[in-house]
């Protein structure tokens, strides 16, 4: 018997029925491996709601495979998506620890002298020169986060971008003037 459908339909027909067998075997895989995924995953983020979330995440990924009866050890390959996940996490959340750490000014001097005010002057105008230096996106990043105060997520909703991007262009920023005060022992060039 000859199909009167055209290669097209026939493929799209066969990618809708490869996609239910797929997901199948995500939601068979969820049913038998979640409990003992999350309890892994709380174990490694000491946190039950983001353990939660990688997990959700790591299913998405399986999800979006194109060819998941090829991955032979689904439960393996989902656990290693996982804890990649959350490693990831993990270690976002450390740079973003380290960018908060961060100083940009040093507020040591809390009686202001006439010299106080001079110096600080030159400071900021050294400052703004170094920060003119900068990428537009990463002085964007900067200026937005560190200056006008507002958080990581705000300045990456602001420049369409991800707060991991918008992380990297801050601490890009920060170790970029921080060098260049090193470099210049702090004076003008």
């Amino acid at each position: 018997m000859i199909s009167d459908q055209s290669p097209e339909q026939f493929e799209t027909a066969e990618s809708t029925q490869a996609r239910k067998q797929n997901a199948a075997r995500i939601e068979a895989l969820f049913s038998e491996h979640n409990r003992a995924l999350v309890l892994f995953l709380t174990r490694k983020l000491r946190d039950p709601q983001e353990a939660k979330e990688v997990a959700q995440e790591a299913y998405v990924r399986m999800l979006q495979l194109d060819a998941p009866g090829g991955v032979s050890y689904l439960r393996a390959f989902l656990f290693k998506t996982a804890s990649n996940l959350a490693f990831n996490r993990l270690r976002d959340t450390a740079r973003r620890g380290r960018i908060d750490d961060m100083e940009f000014f040093d507020d040591n001097n809390s009686s202001p002298s006439p010299e106080f005010g001079v110096a600080a002057d030159q400071q900021l105008n050294r400052m703004l020169r170094m920060i003119d230096e900068l990428p537009a996106k990463c002085r964007y990043a900067f200026i937005m986060n560190r200056w006008v105060g507002h958080g990581i997520p705000e300045v990456a909703r602001l420049m369409n971008l991800s707060e991991r991007m918008v992380r990297m262009y801050v601490e890009r920023a920060l170790v970029f003037c921080q060098k260049r005060m090193i470099d210049t022992g702090g004076r003008d060039e």
